[in-house]
Formats: structure tokens, C-alpha cells, sequence
């Protein structure tokens, strides 16, 4: 590595220093940090950082994931981009019920309107990004209701409570997500906290949603859905094509697969 002056090793230092252990940095954060392009083009070249993509920088030598680049995103350009639907919900202990492989994507979720830089989408991550957007809820809770902070490789994230979590998963039921997997994660959820639930009920915006989470959470029993105040939520009126072929739900007025109501497990025969 080439020597910077004095001046520029000084500024170098202090960057290093404030730079969190595998986050990327953005050309807005260096700026924070007294660095301005020319001086990070400097710093390329004399291999001290490298880049990511345009506009993103790595240390030199460190190993990053996809969490750095979150990292970037969350907290460098403030969006709302947070870790959502089944990676959440294996962030926090859930795993087991998950038939989470090598190849399993990572599921992120933002607002309509919100894109992950195109840097994010180019990074050899070594893992595919499952990236969506949905108006799930009202603008004014949409980044803050059923949100929490976890230390994700080091990093702090913002990433979705398994209640919300489990909203997500069922959002993507049944073109990205299947009924029965949906069924095996409700399954091991029995400590929902019932306020958070019943909250994200009376804010989901899509009805079918919120139909389906309480026709899984009743058919499993769960204790917490007895201290629901059901009639503050609004379930619509009419019937919801959930799944082709299926048979319809008698108090959730939802299309299922015939074998949920006849009581079989998924993969037996009814």
C-alpha cells in the first residue's frame, strides 16, 4: 500500500476507525466522515478501500455479507429496507421450522417506491436476495410497528418481530410461499405477544391476510389468540380466492387446500 500524507493518514485513521466491522460505506457516509470522492478514489487506489459498486467501499482484507450491505442501507441512506417474512423469523429462533438450506434466499422487505441500490443487486453476496415491496401497512406505522433491532454478524439491523414476520410470510401465500410452509411456521409461533398481534391486525391493510394468520392461528390452537379483541378488526365482507382448487374456509370465507379443513396433516390424504 502506497503512503498518503500526513494530513490524509490522519483522515484515514479517523475513517477506519468510525467504519463498523463489515459495513460497507457509501460515498454519503464517507462524506460524513471528512472524506470527499477524490480523496476515497485516493484511498482506492493506494488499496485501502476497495469498491463494492459504484458508489460503495469496502476495507480492504474484510470479509463482507449481505448484512453490510443492509447495513449501508438502513442506516447510510435511511430507508425503510428491513429484514423481513422467513429470514426474520430465523433470525429469532425459528429456524427449526424452516427447511432453510445453502440455496435459501434472504428476504427483504421495503415501502412501494423504495429500491435497493443497484450496487446491493451486483455484490457477490453468496446468497440470493429475495427482495419485495408492499404496502402492508399505513405509512405512518409502516416503519416502526412490529419492528425491532437485532445484532445481525455484528451489525445492528432493523428486522421485522416474528409477528410481523409472520404477516410478511403470509403476504406471499400462495405465489412465493406455500400454504403448508405457512402452516409449519404458524405452528411454532405460541408466544406471540397478543397486544403487538392484535395491533398489526387492526393496522394490516389486506384483508386476506389478516383472514388467513387468525384461520392458522386458530387451527393451531394457539393460547394467545384467545386474548385477541376480535371485533376491532376488520376482516371485509365477501369471499378470497386464496388457492386454486382449494375449499372455502366457513368462518374465514377464504379458499384453502381441501386438507387443511379436513384436519390432515400436508402430504397425507384427507
Amino acid at each position: 500500500m502506497s503512503s498518503p500524507t500526513r494530513h490524509n493518514r490522519a483522515k484515514l485513521n479517523h475513517l477506519l476507525n468510525r467504519w463498523p466491522e463489515g459495513a460497507v460505506a457509501t460515498y454519503g457516509w464517507l462524506a460524513q466522515q471528512g472524506i470527499s470522492r477524490q480523496l476515497a478514489s485516493t484511498y482506492k487506489r493506494s488499496n485501502w478501500i476497495v469498491t463494492v459498486g459504484n458508489g460503495a467501499f469496502a476495507r480492504t482484507g474484510e470479509k463482507i455479507d449481505w448484512t453490510g450491505g443492509l447495513y449501508a442501507v438502513q442506516q447510510e441512506l435511511g430507508c425503510t429496507i428491513h429484514v423481513a417474512a422467513k429470514t426474520a423469523l430465523a433470525q429469532q429462533g425459528y429456524a427449526h421450522f424452516l427447511p432453510l438450506g445453502g440455496g435459501s434466499p434472504i428476504w427483504l422487505l421495503g415501502q412501494p417506491g423504495e429500491r435497493l441500490p443497484t450496487w446491493f443487486h451486483r455484490a457477490p453476496w453468496g446468497k440470493r436476495v429475495q427482495y419485495s415491496t408492499a404496502a402492508l401497512w399505513p405509512d405512518k406505522v409502516q416503519g416502526t410497528l412490529g419492528m425491532t433491532e437485532r445484532t445481525v454478524s455484528r451489525l445492528n439491523l432493523r428486522v421485522a418481530t416474528a409477528e410481523r414476520a409472520m404477516f410478511e410470510v403470509l403476504h406471499f401465500v400462495p405465489q412465493r410461499q406455500s400454504f403448508e410452509e405457512a402452516r409449519l411456521l404458524m405452528e411454532g409461533l405460541f408466544s406471540l405477544r397478543p397486544r403487538l398481534v392484535q395491533s398489526l391486525l387492526e393496522a394490516c391493510a389486506f384483508v386476506k391476510v389478516k383472514r388467513l394468520f387468525l384461520a392458522l392461528a386458530e387451527s393451531c390452537g394457539h393460547s394467545w389468540l384467545t386474548k385477541l379483541d376480535l371485533p376491532k378488526v376488520t376482516l371485509g365482507a365477501g369471499k378470497r380466492a386464496l388457492v386454486s382448487g382449494g375449499r372455502l374456509h366457513p368462518k374465514y370465507q377464504i379458499t384453502v387446500p381441501a386438507e387443511f379443513l379436513s384436519g390432515s396433516k400436508p402430504g397425507e390424504t384427507p
